[in-house]
């Protein structure tokens, strides 16, 4: 199940507001991430910014964590806020010391890097008590967008990888295609 990375070379695709607010907007983003101006954030799969961008408005620092140097480069020519560091790097690798962020969020990428490593590094580098934000692409959506089915998880399947993981469950909501999960880090 999961781990399909989005194609650089259609990187365009993702910055069409009116394709990606339908799943999440950005007002419920930046609630679900508790997004505060001293805060800093790390946008796991930040792709092209588009999300980081709502966020990065409401904080203090947001990195912009991707595998992908293709989308950092993207990133880079349609411009980055002043308060936006992109960082190349694996989710299940971060390159940040133990409690050093204030929080994480995710956009439409936790089905390319759900696994027990990831969450741990996750838990590692928020601090305790960190809210954590998740918004997917659910198993019980019906692929009018996204990846496949098969490479999607459910609300109550990430919610008990969190769990595993030591964080505590605060919020989840099922829509009809996606899920927003938000939790708390050990």
């Amino acid at each position: 199940m999961g781990f399909h990375t989005f194609d650089a070379a259609n990187a365009e695709k993702l910055d069409d507001p009116a394709s990606r607010y339908r799943f999440v907007s950005a007002e419920e983003l930046v609630w679900a991430a508790g997004a505060d101006e001293a805060d800093v954030l790390a946008d796991l799969g930040s792709g092209t910014g588009f999300y980081t961008n709502d966020v990065a408005a409401h904080a203090e620092t947001v990195y912009g964590v991707d595998v992908q140097a293709e989308m950092h480069e993207y990133y880079r020519e349609k411009g980055t806020p002043e308060n936006v560091e992109l960082v190349a790097a694996e989710v299940a690798d971060l390159p940040f010391a133990d409690g050093e962020l204030d929080g994480a969020f995710s956009t439409m990428t936790f089905h390319e890097f759900a696994t027990e490593n990831a969450i741990g590094e996750v838990a590692r580098v928020v601090e305790t008590g960190g809210r954590v934000a998740v918004a997917d692409w659910s198993a019980t959506g019906d692929g009018e967008a996204g990846p496949p089915a098969s490479e999607r998880f459910s609300l109550e399947e990430a919610k008990e990888q969190f769990r595993a993981g030591g964080f505590e469950i605060e919020f989840g909501a099922d829509r009809s295609e996606t899920f927003l999960l938000v939790v708390r880090a050990p």
